[in-house]
């Protein structure tokens, strides 16, 4: 690893670390991008991927607007839960507003 009193240090240790680990290149910034979406679809609650992001509590939201990309297989998951609580199923019907149907 290069001096941390180098401007481009990390830049460096990463492209490194790509070429080392036999992968891609891709860009040290991209990888934020990777991890924050990750570590959402991992569930892990919002004030924890803040922390480790390390985004200011006031602008958290935003950072993670930015950050997170939320797949589109998952936006369809959601909706069909959505969709099954709201109707239901042919054999179910919709979702009793008061049970707990594990959506």
């Amino acid at each position: 690893m290069r001096s941390a009193s180098l401007p481009n240090t990390d830049y460096h240790d990463w492209k490194q670390l790509l070429e080392d680990a036999q992968v891609r290149d891709g860009r040290l910034h991209d990888a934020r991008h990777t991890a924050g979406t990750v570590l959402m679809l991992l569930g892990v609650p919002d004030r924890v991927i803040d922390q480790i992001m390390g985004w200011e509590p006031g602008g958290a939201a935003r950072m993670r607007a930015r950050y997170l990309h939320v797949p589109d297989a998952l936006l369809k998951e959601v909706a069909q839960k959505i969709g099954k609580a709201i109707w239901g199923t042919s054999e179910t019907g919709p979702m009793d507003k008061d049970q707990d149907n594990g959506a």
